[in-house]
């Protein structure tokens, strides 16, 4: 799995803890070392995660190592972001996109974000 600056790495264990967290939307990475559009997506996530730390946390899981969690929400393509508030899942996206595209579909779950 790639390590991305600014985006935490959680696992079956810590994964409730983290995402029902109070605080600010989670936004969740079900990725995959196998995963091309993951690594694409890795950059992207990085430049989210730094420039709206102040409004969204944004992890990543790794579901080769982690079955249980990428189950328990029905996750079967890679990548799949998923966006949680209040512990709860919000929003689902599969596949890669760029940073202008994502910032507009988390708008919706967050408030608008800068594009």
């Amino acid at each position: 799995m790639t390590e991305i600056e600014g985006v935490a790495t959680v696992t079956d264990a810590d994964f409730e803890a983290v995402v029902r967290a109070p605080g600010l939307p989670v936004l969740v990475e079900f990725t995959a070392d196998w995963c091309g559009p993951c690594r694409q997506l890795a950059p992207v996530l990085g430049a989210v995660a730094r420039q709206e730390a102040d409004r969204l946390r944004v992890v990543q899981i790794d579901v080769d190592a982690n079955p249980a969690t990428a189950a328990k929400y029905a996750v079967l393509s890679m990548p799949t972001l998923m966006v949680f508030r209040d512990g709860e899942p919000v929003k689902s996206m599969v596949g890669a996109r760029p940073k202008r595209r994502l910032l507009q579909e988390l708008d919706d779950v967050v408030g608008p974000l800068g594009v």
